[in-house]
């Protein structure tokens, strides 16, 4: 069985001058960064005190899981040579706070919405849609359901080069 290992450095930058010494004395903005890498500006919920304008950890759980779902689903697509010229998705998920000041979420609904150029092999990228959700690395490791709206649309071939 092959491993990989990943690594970060998350760094506090919110204290004001006193530290946590108190529940509103500092900011809960935070860097998150990576070797070769641009830094996530992060922060917590705006509900728990923090910066709106940057990343909170329920978001960024949303991203890993919208993203690793597309990079397995255009993968699947590519093997089965079906074209994909655009895809997006517009997640949300549900976290409950419990009165003990813990939480979880309790669900995650992507909707990918993938444009394909030959629409007589939607229900085919629909199967696979469903394999992405089976393979999906983040979402395997996760203990709440995700559900998914997928929509399959089409559309022009890509006129862009392949890179």
């Amino acid at each position: 069985m092959k491993e990989h290992r990943y690594r970060i450095h998350t760094t506090w930058t919110g204290n004001l001058g006193t530290g946590t010494s108190g529940y509103r004395a500092y900011r809960r903005d935070h860097e998150i960064s990576a070797p070769l890498k641009s830094p996530i500006f992060g922060s917590s919920d705006p509900a728990f005190r923090g910066d709106p304008s940057r990343y909170n950890p329920e978001e960024l759980l949303l991203a890993a899981l919208s993203s690793c779902h597309m990079l397995t689903m255009l993968h699947l697509c590519a093997d089965a040579g079906i074209v994909v010229t655009s895809y997006s998705d517009q997640p949300e998920g549900t976290m409950r706070e419990n009165p003990d000041w813990s939480g979880e979420f309790v669900s995650v609904t992507l909707r990918p919405r993938i444009t394909i150029v030959d629409m007589s092999r939607a229900e085919e990228t629909l199967t696979l849609n469903h394999r992405a959700r089976e393979l999906c690395f983040i979402a395997r490791s996760v203990n709440f359901p995700i559900e998914h709206e997928p929509v399959v649309e089409a559309g022009p071939a890509s006129t862009s080069p392949a890179p």
